[in-house]
This record gives structure tokens, sequence and C-alpha cells, in this order.
């Protein structure tokens, strides 16, 4: 009895396929992209990746000791988004036990 595989197409196996790489509206490669995920495979797409990367700023500078007013101007967003990063960001490190 022969097995399973001898009975697969050559052609059908993903290695024996030509992918083109035409990345999409966000950058032209897939395989040369800067997001650290997909965009598609982001809950929330693009905007959730671009909110992310957004508030690890927002975060950072305020460790710096940037002040509320000037972070919510800087990223053109108001009081309450500033507040709303720190307060997910401090909900974050408390789950993984480094605040």
């Amino acid at each position: 009895m022969s097995s399973i595989f001898s009975r697969v197409r050559e052609d059908a196996l993903p290695e024996h396929t030509h992918y083109r790489d035409e990345g999409c509206d966000i950058y032209p490669s897939c395989l040369r992209c800067p997001l650290p995920r997909c965009r598609y495979d982001e809950p929330g797409g693009i905007r959730a990746l671009l909110g992310a990367h957004r508030d690890r700023l927002i975060v950072d500078l305020r460790r710096q000791g940037m002040g509320i007013d000037e972070l919510a101007r800087r990223f053109g967003v108001s009081r309450r988004t500033v507040f709303r990063a720190l307060e997910r960001a401090r909900q974050g490190e408390r789950r993984r036990g480094t605040w």
C-alpha cells in the first residue's frame, strides 16, 4: 500500500508554489514590512497597531517627565486619550507583575 503523500500532486505543496509579495496599502512588501504584525492578523487592523505604537510612545515620554497637556498636543489627542493610554499601560504592568 502506498503512503498518503504519494497521491498528493507535487505542485500542490506550499514549498513548490511561487507567491508574489504584493504587500498592502500600508507597505509595498509583506516580507520587508516594518509593522510588528500584519495589519490583517491584528484585531482592529492598522488602527489598533498604530494606536498601540502611539500609546507606547506616550508612556515612554511620560516616564521621561513630559506633561499630560504636552503629550496631548504632541500626539493630537485629548487629555483623556493620554490618561487612557497610561492606564492601559499600568493595567498591563500589573498583570505582568512589573508595577
